[in-house]
C-alpha cells in the first residue's frame, strides 16, 4: 500500500474516533466538575508550557526569600489566589475542584520543576482557556508583585523523594543543638523569637534580675525569698515559683495574678486534674517534672531530670537540628509547614491540650505531657485528648464539649469545623513572634477576613459584616473573635481566655447548660430571654440554630 494511503486511513481513522468520542461528550454533556482525562492534562500543560516565551523562561528572580517578603508574598497570595488555589496551593477549594480545567497543586513538582520566569510569566498573563486570570498592573512592568509569589509559590513545594528519605536518616541520629545555634543563619526570625512568650516562660531570676513581677515581701500567703525562687514560671496571666531540691523542682504555694495585682493560692485541689490522686497533698511532694517541665522545655529526660534548653525553642517545634546546622539542606530538619494539616497541628496541641500519656505511669511516676513524642511522629501513639460525655460538666469541660479551662486549645480546636478543613494553628499565629496579640499574624478581625468576607463561600453569606453581626463596625460587637471565640476559658481566678472551636454559643445553651454565650456576657445587665428574643428577629439567623 502506498505511504499516501496509509497516512489517509489513519487520518479517517482518528477521524473517526473523534466523532465517536463528540458523540459521547455532546450525548453526556459538559461539567466543569468532571475530572479532566490524562490526556486533557498532558496536551492542557504542554499548550501552556508552549505559550511561555523563551526570554521569559530564563528570567532570574530579582529577589531573595525573606520572612518579610514571604508573609507580604502570602497576604497577596491570600487576596487574589486562595480562593481557587488554596491557602495551601492545593487547590483543593470549592471553586478550584469545580474549574475545568481544575488548577494546578502548585506544591506538586509540574509546577515546582518551572523556572522563576515561568512561573512569573503565568502569573502576569494567566493562562487562555483557564479560570487562571492575568494579574499585571498596566503599566507597571517594574512592579515586584509577580516575582515575590514566585517566591511563595517556591515555598509551598513539597519534600521530594530523596529529601523524605533523608529526614528519616536525620531523625534517627541527629542530636537537639539549642536555639542560639539558629541565629546564625535564621537572625531575623531569631530576633523576632527571642521576644515572645515561647522563648520567655520559664526563666531564671539569677540570670534576668527582671522575671519575678511582684514584691515578694507582700505575700501574705505563703513566706518565701528570691534565693528559694530557682525557676519562675509565666508573666502574662500569671506567674509561679519553683524551688530545687535536690534534681527535681518543685511550686510554691502561692502565685502572682497578673492581671490583678493580687497574690492568689497554688494548689491542684482535690478533684481539679487527673494526676491530683497519684500525688500527696503538698506541693512539696509534686515535682513539676512530670507535670510541668517537659512541655516549657526542649529535650526533658525523664531519666537525669535535665533540659537542653528551658522554654519553646526551635527544635521543639523543628525536631533535633545538629544535622541541619552542619549542613542546611530541607532535607535533614522538620518544618511543620510542609506536613499534612494533623502532623502540623500535633507539633501545637502536644502542650496546648489537657490529657494523658497512653501508657500511665511510666517507670512509677504519672506525666501530664507526651512522654516520648516529638514533632513528626504521631502524636496519637503518646497522647490521648481528655475525654468528654456530652451533657457533663466535668474539671475540663462545659457540657457541649468547650473547654473551660485554660491549656485547651488543642481540645477545642480537634472539634472544630477549621480543623476539618485542614486549617493549622500557624494559619493564624506566628510563633516565631507579631507584634499583635497572641502572635497572630494579622489583627484578629483582619485575619479572619482572609478566609471569610461578605457573601465569602466560607460565610458570613451576608451583603456586609454589619448586616452579619447587627453591632456598627469598629465596635466590640462588630468583631469575629467577639462571638466566635468568646472569652470563657479560665486561667486564673476571673481572668478568661478564648474559645477555639469558633462556634457560636446561643443564649438557649446558657439556659440548658449553663454555658456563658458571648451576648449577655458582653450585655451584662440583660438576660438570656431578652438575647434570644433579639436573635430572633435577625433575619439570616436559622432559627434552629439558635435552640
Amino acid at each position: 500500500m502506498k505511504r499516501w494511503k496509509k497516512i489517509l486511513l489513519v487520518l479517517v481513522a482518528l477521524g473517526v474516533l473523534a466523532a465517536v468520542y463528540g458523540a459521547v461528550l455532546i450525548r453526556r454533556g459538559f461539567s466543569t466538575m468532571d475530572e479532566p482525562s490524562a490526556l486533557e492534562k498532558v496536551v492542557a500543560r504542554t499548550v501552556r508550557n508552549l505559550a511561555i516565551p523563551a526570554a521569559a523562561r530564563h528570567e532570574k528572580n530579582p529577589l531573595k526569600a525573606s520572612p518579610e517578603i514571604l508573609n507580604e508574598a502570602r497576604d497577596s497570595f491570600i487576596d487574589r489566589c486562595a480562593v481557587c488555589h488554596g491557602n495551601d496551593g492545593s487547590g483543593q477549594t470549592q471553586v478550584g475542584r469545580n474549574l475545568y480545567p481544575k488548577p494546578p497543586d502548585l506544591r506538586s513538582p509540574q509546577t515546582q520543576n518551572l523556572t522563576d520566569g515561568q512561573i512569573r510569566h503565568i502569573i502576569k498573563n494567566g493562562v487562555r482557556l483557564t479560570g487562571m486570570p492575568a494579574w499585571s498592573h498596566p503599566h507597571e512592568e517594574q512592579d515586584n508583585d509577580s516575582w515575590k509569589l514566585v517566591l511563595f509559590v517556591r515555598d509551598l513545594g513539597q519534600l521530594s523523594a530523596r529529601e523524605k528519605t533523608e529526614q528519616q536518616r536525620t531523625a534517627a541520629s541527629a542530636h537537639y543543638t539549642g536555639s542560639l545555634a539558629c541565629e546564625k543563619c535564621h537572625q531575623q526570625i531569631y530576633e523576632r523569637w527571642k521576644k515572645t512568650p515561647m522563648a520567655n516562660v520559664v526563666r531564671d531570676p539569677r540570670e534576668h534580675r527582671e522575671a519575678i513581677i511582684p514584691d515578694l515581701t507582700t505575700n501574705p500567703l505563703a513566706k518565701f525569698t528570691k534565693d528559694q525562687v530557682a525557676l519562675v514560671y509565666g508573666s502574662l496571666w500569671k506567674q509561679r515559683y519553683f524551688t530545687k531540691i535536690g534534681d527535681d523542682y518543685f511550686p510554691q504555694p502561692a502565685q502572682w495574678d497578673v492581671t490583678h495585682h493580687v497574690w492568689r493560692p497554688y494548689f491542684v485541689a482535690k478533684g481539679t486534674d487527673w494526676w491530683e490522686p497519684f500525688y500527696p497533698p503538698d506541693n512539696m511532694q509534686r515535682p513539676t517534672g512530670p507535670t510541668c517541665d517537659g512541655c516549657h522545655s526542649v529535650d526533658y529526660d525523664i531519666h537525669t531530670k535535665k533540659v537542653l534548653e528551658w522554654n519553646v525553642g526551635c527544635e521543639r517545634c523543628h525536631g533535633p537540628g545538629s544535622d541541619h546546622v552542619e549542613h542546611p539542606s530541607r532535607g535533614n530538619i522538620l518544618n511543620p509547614a510542609r506536613m499534612d494539616y494533623v502532623e502540623a497541628n500535633d507539633a501545637c496541641i502536644q502542650c496546648h491540650s489537657q490529657g494523658r500519656p497512653l501508657t500511665n505511669p511510666i517507670e512509677g511516676k504519672y506525666y501530664d505531657w507526651p512522654v516520648g513524642y516529638r514533632v513528626g511522629l504521631k502524636l496519637h501513639d503518646f497522647w490521648q485528648l481528655e475525654d468528654h460525655t456530652l451533657g457533663e460538666m466535668t474539671f475540663t469541660h462545659f457540657p457541649d464539649g468547650t473547654a473551660h479551662k485554660n491549656r485547651m486549645q488543642g481540645n477545642d480546636f480537634v472539634q472544630s469545623l477549621m480543623y476539618r478543613r485542614g486549617v493549622t494553628c500557624f494559619s493564624c499565629h506566628d510563633v516565631h513572634g507579631t507584634d499583635n496579640y497572641a502572635q497572630l499574624r494579622k489583627p484578629a478581625d483582619k485575619l479572619c477576613l482572609d478566609c471569610h468576607g461578605p457573601m465569602s463561600l466560607n460565610g458570613p453569606r451576608t451583603a456586609t459584616l454589619e448586616e452579619h453581626t447587627h453591632h456598627k463596625a469598629g465596635t466590640p460587637g462588630s468583631q469575629c473573635i467577639s462571638c466566635h471565640m468568646p472569652k470563657i476559658e479560665t486561667t486564673i481566678a476571673d481572668v478568661k481566655v478564648r474559645a477555639h472551636t469558633f462556634a457560636f454559643i446561643s443564649p438557649a445553651m446558657t439556659d440548658k447548660y449553663k454555658i456563658p454565650n458571648p451576648c449577655t456576657s458582653c450585655h451584662t445587665d440583660k438576660s438570656t430571654a431578652w438575647a434570644n428574643e433579639a436573635l430572633r428577629h435577625w433575619p439570616e439567623r436559622s432559627p434552629w440554630r439558635l435552640d
